[in-house]
């Protein structure tokens, strides 16, 4: 134990020695810890915010779409989607068992104004109905919903995100005091009648902050949309009847869509809970590559940690054969390289996880994960360093060990 705090003593006197050698190298080891730490924390916070986005949504409900989904900008595939007639027809088959809501996305690249203030042409536009909010678990900071009667008459009302609001007043104002006015989207006037409640980005996509909600039968009218794909929507209070549900609302698109028994679906039911599991089954490839991708890093500081311990023995070899010549055995000798090369791995990877998490909770900011503490990657981090510094300096202090003391004590 004494032997092996003299080591340790030892190694920091060396690196206290050679400071500019000791930093570069713990830098090249801080580099390859700070992506391992990094790409793992920051895939910790993607996995927190995939959670809670599809948490929002809740695990009792279920969309239905064109089977095919929507291609950018609204423009749908060659199958035949989901028209706002047979949307509504749905909403009637299960009125009562249900709440349905109906969307259609209706443009991805409008642009508001209002008075001198105007959005880049990047705001997400949606024709909803009245039970939209619901189902779709957003809520308003002032104004109110869409009734009926304007859903109908295809009213040019518009609900506003916190984002487009503060955008239009400027930052801090109340979102109230847009509240009644008129604003532009893509040149037409619509009247604000309502801001949602700030949400927060939704995997960096601005969630419900950057959108503009109008009555889908006035987006039908006014917006891009070439052919009414509808989005439908079911949610229900009792997380028991979801099943059954799914079932009855498999059985009457079939019937709105006309197939014929054994002819294939052409829409899809997607429970929100399965939407979660495939995002985090994606995150897991992700978090493969991004693996490989710190431990080459890794590996390509382990080999550039080697070649400076090896420099450092050719240049301390005056210093080893006089160790030698004073009583040192070659095994001391080996373990003062070793204890050094782990030394220098510690100091770096201690910078480098500081590092890490400092980048993977910027990623988690951004997200609205909160922050992470990864205590597992800070202990896998530290068990890294200590192999990395055992294997990268295993070579050079076994090099050191065999060297001969006369002919090091005449090196020059």
């Amino acid at each position: 134990m004494n032997l092996l705090a003299e080591n340790i003593k030892q190694g920091i006197g060396s690196v206290r020695a050679h400071a500019t050698r000791a930093v570069i190298t713990a830098l090249i080891i801080a580099i390859g810890i700070a992506a391992l730490v990094g790409i793992l924390t920051s895939i910790d916070a993607m996995k927190i915010a995939i959670t809670r986005t599809f948490s929002k949504m809740g695990s009792q409900s279920f969309v239905i779409r064109n089977a095919e989904g929507v291609r950018r900008f609204g423009q749908v595939s060659d199958e035949r989607p989901i028209s706002f007639t047979e949307a509504k027809y749905f909403e009637k088959l299960m009125e009562g068992q249900a709440d349905v809501s109906l969307q259609i996305n209706a443009d991805f690249t409008a642009k508001v104004s209002y008075r001198s203030a105007e959005t880049n042409p990047n705001t997400r536009v949606l024709g909803i109905d009245d039970d939209y909010l619901k189902t779709a678990n957003y809520e308003l900071e002032v104004g109110r919903n869409f009734t009926r009667n304007e859903i109908d008459m295809a009213s040019p009302m518009v609900i506003v995100g916190s984002e487009i609001a503060q955008k239009m007043l400027g930052e801090g104002r109340n979102t109230a005091l847009l509240v009644g006015n008129l604003i532009q989207v893509n040149g037409k006037p619509y009247r604000v009648i309502g801001v949602l409640s700030k949400k927060g980005s939704s995997m960096g996509m601005g969630g419900g902050d950057r959108m503009v909600l109008m009555p889908i039968s006035k987006a039908i009218r006014d917006m891009k949309v070439q052919q009414d794909n509808c989005v439908i929507t079911v949610a229900s209070d009792k997380v028991l009847d979801i099943e059954p549900l799914m079932g009855d609302a498999y059985f009457y698109m079939r019937r709105i869509k006309r197939l014929r028994p054994g002819e294939e679906d052409n829409f899809v039911l997607t429970q929100s809970s399965a939407l979660a599991k495939d995002a985090l089954e994606n995150i897991k490839m992700v978090t493969g590559v991004g693996t490989v991708i710190a431990v080459i890093t890794l590996l390509g500081a382990a080999v550039s940690l080697m070649n400076i311990m090896l420099v450092s023995v050719t240049e301390r070899t005056r210093e080893i054969g006089l160790r030698k010549a004073l009583g040192a055995t070659p095994k001391m000798i080996r373990d003062q390289f070793l204890v050094e090369a782990v030394v220098i791995c510690q100091i770096g990877g201690i910078a480098g996880i500081i590092l890490g998490i400092l980048i993977g909770n910027g990623v988690g900011a951004a997200l609205g994960s909160g922050f992470i503490a990864p205590w597992a990657w800070m202990v896998l981090a530290l068990v890294v360093c200590v192999v990395v510094g055992l294997v990268a300096g295993l070579y050079p202090a076994k090099k050191a060990a065999k060297l001969d003391p006369i002919e090091s004590l005449r090196f020059e």
